[in-house]
């Protein structure tokens, strides 16, 4: 009797060593040929765009105007750091970097409170334009 529960032991252990793939030696690691590193080219940045916050300044230069645009910046939660007008302005020129504008008229700015998404935010409106006369 002592003899059959040796043998299920005995079974069982090499029962799940069946199972597994033999042992494959790792070949060493062989360093790559010295190479010249690759360098990233920098993204190229968009064109600077002029923020303009009085029509009377464009009255003497040529323009077109290429549509609406706007910049946000949320504040998730109370414990985020709050929103702030220049990052919400900088996005809208880079929004109308996008849409090959070389200006922005700005409309307004202000902090929105219980917007979707955001305990706070701050949206900036503004017009792109393509300004010939600089």
């Amino acid at each position: 009797m002592r003899v059959v529960p040796l043998c299920l032991l005995a079974l069982s252990l090499t029962g799940c060593s069946l199972l597994h793939k033999p042992y494959k030696p790792v070949e060493p690691f062989k360093p790559a040929a010295q190479t010249e590193p690759v360098r990233a080219k920098p993204a190229p940045r968009p064109a600077p765009v002029k923020l303009y916050t009085d029509t009377n300044d464009l009255l003497s230069k040529p323009f077109r105007d290429l549509g609406e645009v706007y910049g946000e910046d949320c504040q998730v939660s109370r414990q985020s750091s709050p929103p702030n007008i220049n990052t919400a302005r900088k996005r809208m020129q880079i929004r109308a970097a996008n849409m090959k504008a070389n200006a922005v008229l700005l409309h307004q700015c202000e902090i929105v409170s219980n917007s979707q998404g955001c305990y706070r935010q701050a949206v900036c409106q503004g017009s792109a334009l393509k300004v010939t006369g600089q």
